[in-house]
């Protein structure tokens, strides 16, 4: 299972860019609607420059809001993972279904996640 600042903006990007159509489904809307306030509650940390949702929201905010999760250290709360589950099977069906976000990870070196990666490794 990823739990990563990583997994959690990608859930970000993906539901921002599901509710900019037409199309999105009202679970997709939910889903990130929650995971924005996660966002914005795990980044309000002692001595963390709070972000707000439209920073959540806002593609260009991005950066700092992963750096405000990161600072925060919420990389493992399961509640906030859970929440970026959920936005990512609901924006991609068919990509969770065929197991795309359930990645383990454990133990492992020199590993990339995602699509299109290219990477060399010299042990």
């Amino acid at each position: 299972m990823i739990e990563s600042v990583d997994f959690v903006m990608a859930a970000v990007a993906a539901g921002a860019a599901a509710g900019l159509t037409d199309t999105a489904s009202a679970a997709v809307r939910d889903s990130y609607s929650a995971l924005k306030r996660l966002v914005v509650k795990g980044a309000r940390r002692e001595g963390v420059e709070p972000v707000t949702e439209e920073q959540v929201e806002d593609p260009g905010e991005h950066v700092r809001v992963r750096e405000a999760l990161e600072a925060a250290g919420v990389a493992a709360d399961s509640e906030l993972v859970a929440a970026a589950r959920r936005v990512l099977e609901a924006a991609d069906p068919q990509g969770a279904h065929q197991g795309k976000y359930t990645v383990d990870l454990r133990d492992s070196k020199a590993v990339q996640v995602g699509d299109h990666n290219t990477m060399n490794v010299t042990f």
